[in-house]
């Protein structure tokens, strides 16, 4: 990484708010996807999936910000091949995304360790609740896809008694048939990356609790950390 940062272009929207949150001269481009902070006003690159690579190296960014599991090595390797640093974040756990968000503000970025980030470890220093439910976590319909194993919203929702009943499977993101499933007593709807909502996902688990949360308090290591136990206690148990 380069001794000094002026410039960044983060592709991952969590990791966008949390340079945002932190130092938010410091970012010189972001993704169609990166919708917070609200006011964020700053060149577009195309999708996680999809950036234009040249659109940023235009930018003349010291430092790329991706993710292993959001952005295409294709891309990444592209950026690297012209001559961009680029920093990978990769956490499956939630102690692994507080370490990875300390790691790429401070070295990465070059930033002083936000307060944020404090509050958002004291908000998950207690450990994790005993286990109440079993449950199904949607991330997709047409096909059908779930929370597999070694995910980081799994981990979230094991801190707050939920144990995801596909956590042992193969896939990190298995498709599955609604007829052939291990028990379970809650089905977790997050709005994103699929919208589900009161109208559209609980009414294929019919005779089963369904619970809709926010994606992004479920999903994003940033400074939604801060309060996502908060919320999704909420959201689960109300």
């Amino acid at each position: 990484m380069p001794a000094s940062v002026r410039r960044v272009v983060s592709l991952v929207p969590s990791l966008t708010e949390s340079i945002a949150a932190t130092a938010p001269g410091l970012l010189a481009g972001a993704t169609d996807w990166c919708t917070h902070p609200a006011d964020l006003d700053v060149p577009r690159v195309g999708g996680t999936k999809n950036p234009r690579v040249a659109d940023v190296l235009d930018l003349q960014p010291d430092v790329v910000i991706a993710n292993d599991e959001e952005n295409r090595v294709a891309d990444l390797d592209a950026l690297r091949d012209a001559g961009a640093a680029v920093w990978v974040t990769a956490p499956t756990t939630v102690a692994e995304a507080l370490t990875s968000l300390d790691r790429m503000l401070t070295l990465a970025c070059r930033l002083d360790r936000p307060e944020w980030l404090d509050d958002a470890a004291a908000a998950w220093a207690e450990p994790p609740a005993a286990t109440t439910r079993n449950a199904l976590i949607p991330i997709w319909r047409r096909p059908w896809m779930a929370l597999g194993r070694d995910t980081f919203a799994g981990d979230v929702l094991a801190y707050l008694g939920v144990a995801n009943v596909l956590r042992d499977h193969a896939e990190r993101y298995p498709r599955f048939d609604l007829g052939a499933l291990p028990p379970y007593d809650l089905v977790v709807l997050p709005d994103e990356p699929y919208a589900f909502g009161p109208d559209d996902g609980p009414e294929a688990f019919a005779g089963t609790e369904s619970r809709c949360v926010s994606g992004r308090h479920l999903t994003w290591y940033g400074p939604s950390l801060a309060e996502a136990r908060a919320v999704l206690n909420e959201q689960l148990y109300s």
